[in-house]
């Protein structure tokens, strides 16, 4: 099984380059998500889901790499619960989620980090009320406060 130091440096190496919709290095939002997932009580394959949880979908690493991957399966099925299908009903997304045991806590930590007020401010208004209005509707849907 992969650690969860080589799991980090796997998904670091993944999205090398990409930036988040503020313009800061990816990587410092999965970090923030795996902290995040860790001081909310997550496990190890929680943590390491943390680390993974947009790799598929931001096609950083593929299905096929996945399904190979020296993970536990928990880790696995939590990735593939927080993977957006194009097109999907939010609805939708959250009863994936809700039913994977151990992805909602992985989700509330990404929520978290994504609606933080600081990384907020420094959007354009509409990108930030749009986004705010988003993340307000998951965790309605999620059931987090």
């Amino acid at each position: 099984m992969l650690t969860l130091t080589e799991v980090e440096a796997l998904a670091r190496r993944a999205h090398e380059g990409q930036k988040d919709k503020a313009g800061r290095p990816y990587a410092e939002h999965l970090a923030a998500v795996a902290e995040g997932t860790r001081v909310r009580g997550g496990g190890e394959a929680q943590i390491a889901a943390a680390w993974l949880h947009d790799a598929i979908e931001d096609d950083a690493l593929t299905e096929e790499w996945l399904d190979a991957a020296a993970l536990p399966a928990e880790t696995k099925a939590v990735v593939r619960a927080l993977t957006k299908h194009k097109g999907e009903p939010p609805e939708a997304y959250a009863r994936r989620i809700l039913a994977t045991p151990g992805a909602r806590l992985v989700k509330e930590a990404d929520l978290a980090h994504n609606a933080d007020p600081g990384r907020l401010a420094v959007l354009d208004e509409a990108t930030r009320n749009r986004l705010t209005q988003k993340y307000a509707r998951m965790c309605a849907l999620l059931g987090i406060d």
